[in-house]
């Protein structure tokens, strides 16, 4: 997309927002695929430590796999969900970054009425 003195990015219209949505939903989903995956391999951790003493050289051998493929499963779906909270988080500063070019004042007065109430905050403590 070229950038034009007065373009705005439209993250925000109707169309997108569906899209947005539908993202959002992704990153949840992958977030508690996440989850699981990391108290799967929690557990998995747990009891291969707590049954090493029991198992033989070949059972040692294939919890130890099954326990390396759940952790590189889960490293896995880390990095794909930290890449899609890092380009969501590029998309919100280019769109502050246009905001604030397009409506300077705007801007100034939103950070001054921000500032204003965080020190009636911390003034009343």
């Amino acid at each position: 997309m070229e950038a034009t003195p007065n373009s705005k990015i439209s993250s925000g219209n109707g169309g997108d927002n569906a899209a947005q949505m539908a993202s959002t939903a992704g990153h949840g989903e992958r977030r508690e695929k996440l989850m699981s995956d990391l108290k799967s391999v929690i557990g998995a951790a747990e009891s291969w430590l707590k049954n090493s003493a029991e198992h033989s050289g070949e059972d040692l051998r294939a919890a130890q796999d099954k326990f390396e493929a759940t952790l590189h499963m889960a490293k896995t779906d880390l990095m794909r969900l930290e890449a899609g909270m890092l380009a969501k988080t590029k998309l919100a500063v280019q769109s502050s970054a246009v905001y604030v070019k397009d409506n300077p004042w705007k801007s100034v007065g939103l950070g001054a009425a921000v500032g204003v109430i965080f020190g009636l905050l911390l003034a009343r403590r």
